[in-house]
Order: C-alpha cells, then structure tokens, then sequence
C-alpha cells in the first residue's frame, strides 16, 4: 500500500451516530445536514476546470457539467448518480462529486439532484432518474450515454437500467460501478466480515428501511442484485478488499455473468469503502481504469 493509503487508513470516518426513529423526520433532516457538513468540513471543494450549470432534465433537478475543452453538444455524455447512502450529498456535494467524475471520464457530465428520504422516501429518487435519463435519450443516441454510480448511487444505476429495460427504453453504452449498494438486505458475507474493518462505512439497515418507505427491500428495484440483469450492457465494478459493499461488488459481477453480460470486476488491496480518499496513487490508478474502460465503450467518431 502507498503511504497515503495507510494515513487515511489510520482515520475512523464510519457513521456511528444513533439513527433517529423512522417516524422522526425533523430528526432525519438534522441528522442528514449534520452528516453533510461533516463531509464538507473534512475535504475542500475540489478546484477543478470545469463548468457546472444548475438545470432541471425531465422535471429532475440536474447539473450539467463540462471539462475544458469538451466542445459543447458533442460526444458522448455521462449520467452520473452521487453516493451517500440514499440519504446524504445532495446539492452541492452532488455538483462536487460529479465534477469530479466529468474529470475522469472527459466527458460532459449529468450529474442527478434526485430527491431523498426523509421528505422524499422511494421511488422518488429511481423517479428522478428514469426522468433525467429519459431527458438525456431525447438529445444524445443511447450509444453515445455512459451511466455511472458510486455506492448508493451504484444501486440507482443499476436500478435504473433494470426499469428502463422494464419500460422498454434502451440501454446506454457502458455502465460503471463504484462499491455498488445493489443489495439493501444487506445478506452479503462481507457485512459480516468487514462489519469493523472497513473505516468509511458501517451497516445502513435503518436507513435503507427509511428510504424503502415500506417497500420489500429485496424489490429488484430496491436491490438490483435480485434483477433480471438480462440485457445490460458492458459493465465496470469495483470494489476493495477491506469494503463492507465487497460481497454486493462480487455478488454483482457475478450476476451480470450470470445474465450474459460483459462485466469486469477490479478489487483494490486494502480499500475500505470509496477509496482512500482520493490522494491515495490507488485512487488515481482507480481513476485511470475507469477512464480505459469508457474510452474503449466509445462510439468511433
């Protein structure tokens, strides 16, 4: 491991705040804002050259951004839905973080604002974006669409393309998976194993319970790991070895084969959930896969 993976190593940044009631929704939106500014507090902005336009794509809030030198209404453009355990990184942390994913795919970026729980429980978020991706149908050929999500956001990608097949709409290009919460039961063998291990992320049951409002959390559009994943196209997952979401990575990979589908699993040594940070050579060896994979998945001019 490089050292900047073993400082961040050295941090405990796991949620271990007591949860509020399910019925608490004031005492969710503290809990979210608290947990955001936490996240804001711990890492600066990134200064990235990039534009960011705060828009509405299909009635789904949405920002649109473009790295320097991405010509406008050109090339491939990717629909990229943030993290934060179905409940955290709205607003500007959702502009953040897909700025930083438009930087390593080089590519214009729609970055989905999606509404969450507790104001918002589900399918409003899976709403937003079907809605975005349809808007996004509308102005780019599906063979020029990448789609990709990190963590909670891994979960509406998948879930995403698993309704959009549902509705009869084509599927993009590629589809990237960051550490994928693709299964809210949680019944995976790294839950047990990592529980402790991995200092980002511990177990998210009540959460997962708020943002299923209800709803049988094993629903392939809740967790997509139980979908008919027939259909999908090339696939990108990742995963380290210290990840709680490590069996929902491999147990995915091997339901994309399963199904027929291109799929390509990267596990990192010693990787907790999300990466080390960011400052880590790993991340940036991470990056640069990505980036490969979504160079050889586009169209030739």
């Amino acid at each position: 491991m490089s050292e900047e993976a073993r400082r961040f190593l050295s941090q405990s940044l796991a949620l271990t705040d007591p949860y509020p009631a399910l019925d608490d929704t004031e005492g969710w939106l503290r809990f979210v804002e608290q947990h955001n500014e936490r996240v804001r507090a711990r890492s600066e902005s990134p200064d990235l050259p990039v534009s960011v336009e705060d828009t509405v794509r299909g009635g789904a809030r949405t920002f649109v951004i473009r790295p320097e030198g991405v010509p406008e209404g050109e090339g491939p453009i990717l629909l990229d839905i943030h993290g934060g355990a179905l409940v955290f990184g709205g607003g500007d942390l959702c502009a953040r973080n897909g700025s930083t994913m438009a930087m390593t795919a080089g590519t214009e970026t729609w970055s989905v604002d999606y509404r969450m729980p507790p104001l918002h429980p589900y399918p409003a978020a899976l709403d937003d974006c079907l809605a975005a991706y349809r808007a996004l149908l509308e102005v780019r050929d599906p063979a020029d669409i990448f789609v990709s999500g990190l963590s909670a956001g891994g979960n509406l990608a998948s879930a995403l393309l698993v309704r959009a097949r549902d509705e009869g709409l084509p599927m993009p290009a590629a589809l990237v998976l960051l550490t994928p919460e693709v299964d809210l039961t949680e019944s995976g063998d790294s839950f047990r194993t990592n529980d402790g291990i991995d200092n980002v992320l511990a177990g998210l049951r009540e959460v997962n319970l708020l943002y299923a409002n209800g709803h049988d959390l094993a629903h392939p559009y809740l967790s997509p790991l139980f979908a008919d994943l027939t259909g999908f196209p090339p696939v990108f997952l990742q995963a380290g070895t210290r990840d709680l979401f490590l069996s929902n990575t491999v147990r995915m990979h091997r339901a994309l084969l399963a199904a027929g589908a291109e799929a390509e699993l990267h596990v990192f040594e010693a990787m907790p959930h999300a990466g080390f940070g960011g400052a880590a050579p790993e991340d940036a060896e991470l990056a640069a896969a990505i980036r490969g994979f979504l160079d050889r998945h586009r169209r030739s001019s």
